[in-house]
């Protein structure tokens, strides 16, 4: 595997384009079409929050039918409980898409983000489709990161090259997120995009584990988003044969599928609201993978926890507390706590730290905690940030 540029219009036969449609501030686009010159293969996940987004409804029953020609996404409404007239908005916006680009409107798939219940501004997005497909270009990927973003402070793409038989593929993807992360999935959206030859179970397969790799192993506070959406399209043109959920290089593209994924949801994690400390939570010796997700969770997402490592402070106790509420079969007498490599906690005995070195140590960007829960083998990784006076700042004036 090897990285190159150009996210998701670095796989051959993809385009993307943007307009600005004046939903979020004058200057900044807020509308982006991706396009896949030729039919692809598509597979979708999405929130499993009951409150659902119109767009989520329309791309859930458009991915069903196992092939797409485009993305069309906006961000500044989420197009969240607006009853029929939302439903309408987020169909109109596949019909006028499909219409230029000439193709059915079930082949476009399509998403939104943004401020939860206003009015969707339709009329303004169906002059900007005709705008953002005529700014269609196999360099557009860094403006359609831009036009997604809402909170978020830089824009997010990546892009890998593999090789399958032979034959290099090409996966790229952009990205958006910053609040409101939480599975399943986080509050996000990422785009992808491959030129590999596959069948669609077989990418509904890889989505699925690097899904539950990535994205579903994050959070920022534990609020689960109504709009959260990963699409994906393969159009073949990289002309490999047709992989297969069987065939012997599935591994390596599922593989290469996930290391695209676990970028970005990365990325969105250092991009978190108001973040200042990239944490990663090591949970080991889990009687099962979900004791271990769920143990690790509940810390992640423990606001005394996510404080305490914004003031450097170095309190273990948040970290076992958090564990002992999270419902999993544990006991105090087998567990062990590490910050940054020091153990501070160890099969029940409480360990002599240096507090000052130890907080100067929980200073920088990444924090590490390693969480031995000592009833098994199982174990999972969960990545998170820090909870800020910026993050409150930044929600308590979300929709000023």
């Amino acid at each position: 595997m090897k990285d190159i540029t150009g996210g998701i219009t670095a796989p051959e036969g993809f385009r993307a384009g943007v307009a600005e449609c004046s939903i979020k501030k004058p200057g900044r686009p807020d509308l982006t079409v991706i396009l896949s010159d030729v039919p692809a293969s598509c597979a979708g996940m999405f929130t499993s929050n009951r409150i659902k987004g119109a767009p989520v409804l329309v791309s859930r029953e458009n991915v069903k039918k196992g092939s797409a020609r485009a993305i069309i996404a906006n961000s500044g409404n989420a197009n969240v409980c607006n009853g029929e007239d939302g439903l309408e908005a987020a169909v109109a916006m596949t019909g006028e898409t499909a219409r230029l680009i000439g193709c059915d409107s079930t082949e476009v798939l399509v998403a939104s983000t943004g401020v939860i219940g206003r009015p969707f501004p339709i009329e303004k997005v169906l002059r900007g489709i005709p705008q953002a497909i005529k700014n269609l270009s196999n360099e557009g990927s860094n403006m359609a990161a831009r036009a997604i973003m809402t909170t978020d402070t830089v824009p997010k793409e990546t892009a890998v090259e593999i090789d399958i038989e032979g034959v290099p593929v090409k996966i790229g993807a952009i990205a958006k997120g910053s609040g409101m992360i939480n599975p399943d999935m986080a509050t996000m959206f990422c785009f992808i995009t491959s030129d590999i030859s596959i069948s669609q179970k077989a990418l509904r397969k890889a989505l699925k584990i690097a899904v539950d790799k990535s994205f579903n192993c994050i959070t920022v506070d534990g609020d689960m988003s109504t709009s959260d959406t990963v699409l994906m399209l393969a159009n073949g043109k990289a002309g490999n044969a047709l992989l297969k959920s069987r065939s012997r290089h599935f591994d390596t593209f599922a593989d290469g599928l996930s290391e695209v994924c676990l970028r970005m949801a990365k990325a969105l994690i250092k991009d978190g609201e108001g973040a200042t400390r990239f944490i990663t939570i090591q949970v080991t010796g889990a009687a099962g993978k979900d004791d271990a997700i769920r143990a690790g969770m509940a810390v992640a997402n423990s606001a005394l926890f996510k404080t305490a490592c914004f003031g450097s402070d170095p309190n273990w106790g948040r970290i076992i507390c958090a564990a002992g509420y999270s419902g999993v079969p544990i006991d105090e007498n087998h567990i062990t706590i590490s910050i940054n490599g020091v153990t501070l906690f160890e099969i029940g005995r409480v360990l002599p730290m240096d507090e000052k070195k130890l907080r100067e140590e929980m200073s920088g960007s990444e924090i590490t905690v390693t969480l031995n829960l000592g009833m098994g083998h199982a174990e999972a990784t969960i990545y998170t940030s820090d909870l800020s006076y910026e993050y409150i700042k930044i929600n308590a004036e979300y929709t000023t």
